[in-house]
């Protein structure tokens, strides 16, 4: 087999990524701890996933739209209250909530438990809004409303100022 031919057989290969439990990259947010498990570097930015631990009695995000990802939630351990428009679904776990593109939707921790979810992103666009949001913290200025409008309108997303 030539080099080339080599080296073309090794690209051919399918790739594999494997997060340990220790792994990824953590991102922490008020009340709210963040792994990213995969960013959408080795899906070819299709997917990315993540898993978020919400203490107890934490408030999300304000409700929103995305207009060119899907974002999906599975519940691990405890529940999470989703409110999509103005309908609440209370999430325990081993539910899954898919949110298409458009559609107004939040969520938060009601209880006195941690909650885990598993969330995913397709594409992975919606990733680097929780590194902005970081960033914002770490420069230490304050997460404001207007600061969390100004990342997600970098990501597609808007809130959904209907709904308020």
């Amino acid at each position: 087999m030539t080099e080339e031919a080599e080296a073309n057989a090794a690209q051919a290969k399918p790739a594999v990524s494997v997060v340990g439990p220790g792994d990824g990259e953590t991102i922490v947010l008020g009340t709210t701890r963040m792994r990213v498990l995969e960013d959408g570097s080795h899906t070819g930015h299709r997917l990315a996933i993540a898993e978020s631990v919400l203490a107890p009695h934490t408030q999300g995000p304000p409700q929103h739209r995305h207009a060119q990802h899907d974002e999906g939630f599975y519940i691990l351990s405890g529940t999470v209250r989703f409110t999509v428009g103005d309908e609440d679904h209370d999430a325990t776990a081993g539910t899954l909530v898919m949110v298409s593109p458009g559609t107004p939707h939040t969520f938060a921790n009601l209880t006195d438990q941690p909650a885990v979810m598993l969330s995913t992103f397709t594409p992975d666009l919606y990733v680097q809004y929780f590194r902005d949001l970081q960033e914002v913290l770490a420069g230490g200025r304050p997460l404001t409303p207007q600061a969390n409008i100004d990342a997600m309108s970098r990501y597609a997303t808007a809130p959904a100022t209907d709904l308020a």
